[in-house]
């Protein structure tokens, strides 16, 4: 994935060309942004409907599974929902013991973030082990503005389902309406033998990876708390999240979470502004989201130099626009995301570039 990164600049000055091409619409581009666009209203609706709180994770969650063929979309699927369990559990375990105790907790989230990294980079399904590592430390960083254990338990049990149900709606969609021309693409690769890639326990650059994720993330959440600033913890996500194998493909990842961020970040602006003060039903709240998602949703089943500014564009959006089962008119939540986004991507890629750097290698080098 990081060749790609790396390869993804255009080589000329050609930016508008490149971005045309990137964008051009293609069949299978079409029923994927329509798949997508399908998931998130329906998440919309049945969250409005029945008050599941945790909307803006419920709907990222349906980009985040969506993957180009139904065997893909199933696999992290179902690895996404073991991941999420086994990362429940063990943050409500963990809870027993950092409630109330700030000096175990922080080691706890930095124990559980760098395990999480680490398992990311040696797992065959990656994913897994990012979600544990990742829900685990993240719950962790928010305990502490829960007012009372059992809250903190239903909250726990409420990310579960509200990420649950998410999964299993982008699944079904895909196996329903997704072609099987990119499946059949996908039998003519090598399957992997194993639970474990060939070096994870040779390659000290899983180590290394792991352990500067850690720092970075780790190093915003004790800067946020310092300062009494928690609206911007988005930067904790973000140091997690554009992480890639090497300094110049997570350079260029948070470059698209960027510019994601700034779409995403205007959208919500702009709905917040003139149109959510005149919205009164969900009906009206659809239409938005499906017109923001089909923007967010068209840049993000492109190829993968341009699909994860689609991701952050819905990212951006989602965050920003659901803060309850209400209309929100508070643009502090906008700027305080924004802010929260650029502060991890100036920690990363300053952590990323001076501490252990990887470099991408090239065919000379193979």
């Amino acid at each position: 994935m990081s060749t790609t990164f790396l390869e993804a600049r255009p080589i000329d000055s050609d930016w508008i060309g490149w971005l045309k091409r990137e964008l051009a619409p293609t069949r299978v581009r079409e029923i994927r942004t329509a798949i997508v666009v399908g998931g998130v209203i329906l998440c919309v609706i049945i969250s409005m409907a029945l008050q599941v709180p945790e909307l803006a994770v419920t709907a990222y969650m349906v980009f985040f599974v969506s993957k180009p063929s139904k065997r893909l979309t199933t696999i992290i699927g179902i690895g996404g929902m073991i991941g999420v369990t086994i990362a429940v559990i063990g943050t409500l375990l963990l809870y027993k013991f950092t409630y109330g105790h700030p000096e175990l907790r922080i080691p706890g989230m930095a124990i559980a973030l760098f395990l999480g990294m680490w398992l990311s980079r040696v797992l065959v399904i990656g994913p897994i082990g990012f979600i544990i590592g990742f829900v685990v430390a993240y719950t962790q960083s928010i305990g502490e503005q829960i007012p009372s254990p059992e809250l903190l338990v239903r909250g726990a049990l409420w990310v579960w389902v509200a990420i649950a149900y998410a999964v299993a709606i982008t699944v079904v969609l895909h196996l329903l309406f997704l072609p099987d021309s990119a499946d059949a693409a996908l039998e003519h690769r090598p399957k992997p033998k194993g639970l474990f890639v060939a070096d994870a326990f040779t390659n000290p650059a899983h180590v290394h990876f792991a352990l500067k994720v850690t720092f970075a993330a780790m190093f915003c959440y004790i800067v946020y708390q310092a300062i009494g600033w928690s609206g911007i913890h988005t930067a904790f996500i973000t140091c997690t999240f554009i992480a890639l194998e090497t300094t110049e493909a997570t350079l260029y990842k948070g470059t698209l979470r960027i510019v994601g961020c700034v779409v995403g970040g205007a959208l919500a602006l702009f709905s917040i502004v003139f149109l959510m003060p005149h919205m009164e039903t969900i009906a009206s709240l659809v239409v938005l989201v499906a017109c923001a998602s089909t923007i967010a949703g068209w840049v993000a089943t492109g190829s993968e130099r341009i699909s994860y500014a689609g991701l952050q564009i819905a990212f951006a959006f989602f965050y920003s626009v659901f803060q309850g089962f209400a209309p929100d008119t508070d643009l502090d939540n906008v700027r305080d995301r924004v802010v929260g986004i650029l502060f991890g991507l100036i920690v990363t890629g300053v952590v990323f570039h001076y501490i252990w750097p990887e470099r991408a290698k090239t065919k000379s080098d193979e």
